[in-house]
Protein backbone atom coordinates (compact mmCIF):
# COMPACT_ATOMS: atom_id res chain seq x y z
CA UNK A 1 0.00 0.00 0.00
CA UNK A 2 2.85 2.34 0.84
CA UNK A 3 4.61 1.69 -2.45
CA UNK A 4 1.35 2.23 -4.33
CA UNK A 5 0.79 5.60 -2.63
CA UNK A 6 4.34 6.68 -3.36
CA UNK A 7 3.96 5.77 -7.00
CA UNK A 8 0.74 7.75 -7.25
CA UNK A 9 2.41 10.72 -5.65
CA UNK A 10 5.33 10.59 -8.07
CA UNK A 11 2.93 10.15 -10.99
CA UNK A 12 1.04 13.28 -9.97
CA UNK A 13 4.31 15.18 -9.65
CA UNK A 14 3.63 16.04 -5.98
CA UNK A 15 5.89 15.08 -3.11
CA UNK A 16 4.06 14.66 0.18
CA UNK A 17 5.44 14.19 3.63
CA UNK A 18 3.70 11.28 5.35
CA UNK A 19 1.01 12.54 7.73
CA UNK A 20 0.44 15.86 5.89
CA UNK A 21 -2.19 17.06 3.44
CA UNK A 22 -1.51 18.84 0.16
CA UNK A 23 -1.89 22.65 0.32
CA UNK A 24 -5.17 23.78 -1.13
CA UNK A 25 -4.88 26.19 -3.98
CA UNK A 26 -6.95 29.33 -3.79
CA UNK A 27 -9.86 29.17 -6.23
CA UNK A 28 -9.42 31.28 -9.34
CA UNK A 29 -12.66 33.14 -8.63
CA UNK A 30 -11.43 34.33 -5.22
CA UNK A 31 -8.09 35.41 -6.69
CA UNK A 32 -9.88 37.39 -9.38
CA UNK A 33 -12.14 39.04 -6.79
CA UNK A 34 -9.12 40.02 -4.70
CA UNK A 35 -7.38 41.48 -7.74
CA UNK A 36 -10.48 43.48 -8.68
CA UNK A 37 -10.69 44.82 -5.12
CA UNK A 38 -7.05 45.93 -5.16
CA UNK A 39 -7.41 47.61 -8.55
CA UNK A 40 -10.56 49.42 -7.39
CA UNK A 41 -8.82 50.62 -4.23
CA UNK A 42 -5.83 51.95 -6.17
CA UNK A 43 -8.11 53.70 -8.65
CA UNK A 44 -9.97 55.43 -5.83
CA UNK A 45 -6.67 56.48 -4.24
CA UNK A 46 -5.47 57.83 -7.59
CA UNK A 47 -8.69 59.82 -8.03
CA UNK A 48 -8.35 61.31 -4.54
CA UNK A 49 -4.72 62.23 -5.20
CA UNK A 50 -5.71 63.99 -8.43
CA UNK A 51 -8.59 65.82 -6.73
CA UNK A 52 -6.30 67.07 -3.94
CA UNK A 53 -3.10 67.75 -5.85
CA UNK A 54 -4.41 69.11 -9.16
CA UNK A 55 -5.80 72.39 -7.69
CA UNK A 56 -2.46 73.04 -5.98
CA UNK A 57 -0.57 72.33 -9.20
CA UNK A 58 -2.97 74.50 -11.19
CA UNK A 59 -2.54 77.31 -8.66
CA UNK A 60 1.25 77.06 -8.81
CA UNK A 61 1.37 77.03 -12.61
CA UNK A 62 -1.13 79.89 -12.79
CA UNK A 63 1.17 82.06 -10.70
CA UNK A 64 3.65 82.10 -13.62
CA UNK A 65 1.14 83.03 -16.34
CA UNK A 66 0.75 86.48 -17.84
CA UNK A 67 -2.53 88.40 -17.99
CA UNK A 68 -2.85 87.64 -21.71
CA UNK A 69 -2.44 83.91 -21.10
CA UNK A 70 -5.21 83.99 -18.52
CA UNK A 71 -7.58 85.80 -20.86
CA UNK A 72 -6.77 84.13 -24.18
CA UNK A 73 -5.55 80.60 -23.35
CA UNK A 74 -7.50 77.63 -21.90
CA UNK A 75 -7.30 77.28 -18.15
CA UNK A 76 -5.37 74.00 -18.45
CA UNK A 77 -2.63 75.51 -20.62
CA UNK A 78 0.93 75.73 -19.30
CA UNK A 79 2.71 79.05 -18.76
CA UNK A 80 5.08 80.14 -21.51
CA UNK A 81 7.85 80.80 -18.98
CA UNK A 82 8.62 80.45 -15.28
CA UNK A 83 9.41 84.10 -14.68
CA UNK A 84 9.04 85.45 -11.13
CA UNK A 85 7.58 88.80 -12.18
CA UNK A 86 4.16 87.98 -10.72
CA UNK A 87 5.70 87.24 -7.33
CA UNK A 88 7.63 90.49 -7.41
CA UNK A 89 4.45 92.42 -8.27
CA UNK A 90 2.49 90.64 -5.52
CA UNK A 91 5.20 91.36 -2.93
CA UNK A 92 5.70 95.02 -3.83
CA UNK A 93 2.78 96.52 -5.75
CA UNK A 94 0.19 94.19 -4.22
CA UNK A 95 1.37 94.87 -0.63
CA UNK A 96 1.25 91.16 0.19
CA UNK A 97 4.26 91.65 2.49
CA UNK A 98 2.28 94.19 4.54
CA UNK A 99 -0.74 91.87 4.72
CA UNK A 100 1.39 88.92 5.84
CA UNK A 101 3.02 91.08 8.52
CA UNK A 102 -0.37 92.23 9.81
CA UNK A 103 -1.56 88.62 9.98
CA UNK A 104 1.51 87.61 11.97
CA UNK A 105 1.14 90.59 14.32
CA UNK A 106 -2.47 89.60 14.98
CA UNK A 107 -2.31 85.80 15.02
CA UNK A 108 0.82 85.15 17.09
CA UNK A 109 -0.19 87.20 20.19
CA UNK A 110 -3.74 85.88 19.98
CA UNK A 111 -2.52 82.29 19.76
CA UNK A 112 -0.12 82.78 22.69
CA UNK A 113 -2.91 84.21 24.86
CA UNK A 114 -5.31 81.41 23.88
CA UNK A 115 -2.79 78.67 24.70
CA UNK A 116 -1.65 80.14 28.02
CA UNK A 117 -5.14 81.00 29.29
CA UNK A 118 -6.82 77.92 27.79
CA UNK A 119 -4.34 75.39 29.19
CA UNK A 120 -4.34 77.04 32.62
CA UNK A 121 -8.15 77.15 32.66
CA UNK A 122 -8.40 73.51 31.62
CA UNK A 123 -6.01 72.57 34.44
CA UNK A 124 -7.99 74.59 36.98
CA UNK A 125 -11.35 73.20 35.87
CA UNK A 126 -10.32 69.55 35.76
CA UNK A 127 -7.47 69.04 38.26
CA UNK A 128 -8.14 71.55 41.03
CA UNK A 129 -11.07 71.01 43.37
CA UNK A 130 -13.12 74.14 44.07
CA UNK A 131 -16.77 75.07 44.35
CA UNK A 132 -18.50 76.07 41.14
CA UNK A 133 -16.04 74.62 38.63
CA UNK A 134 -18.81 72.62 36.94
CA UNK A 135 -20.83 75.78 36.39
CA UNK A 136 -17.82 77.61 34.95
CA UNK A 137 -17.18 74.74 32.54
CA UNK A 138 -20.81 74.89 31.40
CA UNK A 139 -20.39 78.61 30.74
CA UNK A 140 -17.41 77.87 28.49
CA UNK A 141 -19.48 75.22 26.69
CA UNK A 142 -22.22 77.81 26.19
CA UNK A 143 -19.65 80.10 24.61
CA UNK A 144 -18.99 77.46 21.94
CA UNK A 145 -22.64 77.53 20.91
CA UNK A 146 -22.79 81.32 20.39
CA UNK A 147 -22.45 82.18 16.67
CA UNK A 148 -19.64 84.60 16.04
CA UNK A 149 -21.75 86.65 13.62
CA UNK A 150 -24.10 87.68 16.45
CA UNK A 151 -21.43 89.47 18.46
CA UNK A 152 -19.71 91.43 15.68
CA UNK A 153 -21.96 94.49 15.79
CA UNK A 154 -21.92 94.84 19.63
CA UNK A 155 -18.16 94.34 19.61
CA UNK A 156 -17.71 96.98 16.92
CA UNK A 157 -19.73 99.46 18.99
CA UNK A 158 -17.72 98.63 22.11
CA UNK A 159 -14.40 99.01 20.31
CA UNK A 160 -15.54 102.32 18.87
CA UNK A 161 -16.48 103.64 22.30
CA UNK A 162 -13.12 102.54 23.70
CA UNK A 163 -11.21 104.20 20.86
CA UNK A 164 -9.68 100.94 19.61
CA UNK A 165 -10.88 101.24 16.03
CA UNK A 166 -8.13 101.98 13.56
CA UNK A 167 -5.76 99.54 15.32
CA UNK A 168 -5.18 95.80 15.31
CA UNK A 169 -6.32 95.38 18.93
CA UNK A 170 -9.94 94.52 18.01
CA UNK A 171 -8.70 91.53 16.00
CA UNK A 172 -6.41 90.30 18.80
CA UNK A 173 -9.14 90.60 21.45
CA UNK A 174 -11.84 89.03 19.27
CA UNK A 175 -9.67 86.10 18.13
CA UNK A 176 -8.68 85.38 21.73
CA UNK A 177 -12.24 85.56 23.04
CA UNK A 178 -13.76 83.41 20.28
CA UNK A 179 -11.06 80.73 20.48
CA UNK A 180 -11.00 80.36 24.27
CA UNK A 181 -14.23 78.32 24.82
CA UNK A 182 -13.21 75.48 22.50
CA UNK A 183 -9.62 75.54 23.77
CA UNK A 184 -10.69 75.35 27.41
CA UNK A 185 -13.10 72.51 26.70
CA UNK A 186 -10.51 70.50 24.77
CA UNK A 187 -7.77 71.02 27.35
CA UNK A 188 -10.11 70.07 30.20
CA UNK A 189 -10.87 66.87 28.31
CA UNK A 190 -7.18 66.09 27.89
CA UNK A 191 -6.44 66.79 31.57
CA UNK A 192 -9.28 64.44 32.50
CA UNK A 193 -7.29 61.58 30.95
CA UNK A 194 -4.25 62.30 33.17
CA UNK A 195 -4.27 60.20 36.39
CA UNK A 196 -5.03 62.41 39.36
CA UNK A 197 -2.61 60.38 41.51
CA UNK A 198 0.29 62.03 39.69
CA UNK A 199 -0.74 65.47 40.93
CA UNK A 200 -1.43 64.13 44.40
CA UNK A 201 2.08 62.70 44.51
CA UNK A 202 3.49 66.06 43.39
CA UNK A 203 1.58 67.80 46.19
CA UNK A 204 2.91 65.32 48.74
CA UNK A 205 6.43 66.06 47.54
CA UNK A 206 5.83 69.74 48.29
CA UNK A 207 5.01 71.08 44.82
CA UNK A 208 2.75 74.12 44.71
CA UNK A 209 -0.17 74.47 42.34
CA UNK A 210 1.90 76.52 39.90
CA UNK A 211 4.74 73.99 40.09
CA UNK A 212 2.34 71.11 39.48
CA UNK A 213 0.98 72.91 36.44
CA UNK A 214 4.29 73.92 34.85
CA UNK A 215 6.41 70.87 35.74
CA UNK A 216 3.83 68.06 35.72
CA UNK A 217 0.59 69.00 33.98
CA UNK A 218 1.80 71.00 30.98
CA UNK A 219 4.50 68.50 29.85
CA UNK A 220 1.99 65.64 30.01
CA UNK A 221 -0.45 67.39 27.66
CA UNK A 222 2.07 69.07 25.35
CA UNK A 223 0.92 66.92 22.41
CA UNK A 224 -2.63 68.14 22.98
CA UNK A 225 -1.31 71.71 23.15
CA UNK A 226 0.30 71.27 19.73
CA UNK A 227 -2.97 69.94 18.34
CA UNK A 228 -5.08 72.78 19.76
CA UNK A 229 -2.52 75.39 18.70
CA UNK A 230 -2.52 74.05 15.14
CA UNK A 231 -6.32 74.12 14.92
CA UNK A 232 -6.61 77.63 16.34
CA UNK A 233 -3.73 78.95 14.22
CA UNK A 234 -5.45 77.92 10.99
CA UNK A 235 -8.76 79.30 12.23
CA UNK A 236 -7.26 82.71 12.98
CA UNK A 237 -5.06 82.87 9.89
CA UNK A 238 -7.86 81.91 7.48
CA UNK A 239 -10.48 84.17 9.04
CA UNK A 240 -12.11 86.66 6.71
CA UNK A 241 -15.32 87.86 8.39
CA UNK A 242 -13.82 89.22 11.62
CA UNK A 243 -10.86 90.80 9.85
CA UNK A 244 -13.14 92.36 7.23
CA UNK A 245 -15.37 93.82 9.96
CA UNK A 246 -12.68 95.44 12.11
CA UNK A 247 -10.13 96.62 9.51
CA UNK A 248 -10.97 100.01 8.10
CA UNK A 249 -7.84 100.85 6.09
CA UNK A 250 -5.42 99.16 3.74
CA UNK A 251 -2.59 99.42 6.29
CA UNK A 252 -4.54 97.18 8.72
CA UNK A 253 -5.69 94.47 6.33
CA UNK A 254 -4.73 90.88 7.02
CA UNK A 255 -3.73 88.56 4.22
CA UNK A 256 -7.24 87.19 3.62
CA UNK A 257 -8.80 90.66 3.35
CA UNK A 258 -5.88 91.78 1.20
CA UNK A 259 -6.46 88.92 -1.24
CA UNK A 260 -10.14 89.80 -1.40
CA UNK A 261 -9.27 93.33 -2.54
CA UNK A 262 -6.32 92.31 -4.71
CA UNK A 263 -6.83 94.41 -7.85
CA UNK A 264 -4.60 96.23 -10.27
CA UNK A 265 -4.88 99.58 -12.00
CA UNK A 266 -8.43 100.86 -12.64
CA UNK A 267 -9.86 98.07 -10.47
CA UNK A 268 -9.05 95.25 -12.94
CA UNK A 269 -8.06 91.92 -11.38
CA UNK A 270 -4.50 90.95 -12.22
CA UNK A 271 -4.71 87.16 -12.16
CA UNK A 272 -0.98 86.45 -12.30
CA UNK A 273 -0.03 88.49 -9.20
CA UNK A 274 -3.22 87.28 -7.50
CA UNK A 275 -2.27 83.63 -7.99
CA UNK A 276 1.27 84.41 -6.84
CA UNK A 277 -0.08 86.06 -3.67
CA UNK A 278 -2.31 83.05 -3.00
CA UNK A 279 0.70 80.76 -3.40
CA UNK A 280 2.65 82.85 -0.89
CA UNK A 281 -0.23 82.36 1.53
CA UNK A 282 -1.10 78.71 0.89
CA UNK A 283 2.15 76.83 0.44
CA UNK A 284 3.95 78.02 3.62
CA UNK A 285 0.86 77.02 5.61
CA UNK A 286 0.82 73.69 3.82
CA UNK A 287 4.43 73.04 4.81
CA UNK A 288 3.74 74.10 8.41
CA UNK A 289 0.80 71.71 8.55
CA UNK A 290 2.84 68.79 7.26
CA UNK A 291 5.71 69.41 9.68
CA UNK A 292 3.55 69.92 12.78
CA UNK A 293 1.16 67.13 11.86
CA UNK A 294 3.99 64.61 11.69
CA UNK A 295 5.39 65.89 14.97
CA UNK A 296 2.04 65.58 16.71
CA UNK A 297 1.41 62.06 15.44
CA UNK A 298 4.93 60.96 16.42
CA UNK A 299 4.52 62.42 19.90
CA UNK A 300 1.15 60.78 20.42
CA UNK A 301 2.47 57.38 19.31
CA UNK A 302 5.55 57.73 21.52
CA UNK A 303 3.44 58.65 24.55
CA UNK A 304 1.15 55.68 23.96
CA UNK A 305 4.10 53.26 23.85
CA UNK A 306 5.80 54.68 26.95
CA UNK A 307 2.54 54.56 28.92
Amino acid sequence: MSSTLSGAQRTAGVTLVPGTRPARRRPARKRAAGLVGKVTTWLLVAVLVVVVCYPLLWLLLGSFKTQQEFLNEPFWSLPSSLALGNYVDAWTTGNIALYLRNSLVVVLPSLALVIVIGVAAGFALEILVWKGRGTVLLLFLAGIMVPGQMILLPLFSAYFELGLTGTLWPLIITYTATALPLTVFMMATYFRAVPREIFEAASIDGASVLRSFTAVGFPMVRNAVFTVALVQFFFMWNDLLIALTFTSSDELRTVQVGLLNFTGQFGATQYGPLFAAICLNVFPLFVIYLVLNQRIMTGLAGGAVKG
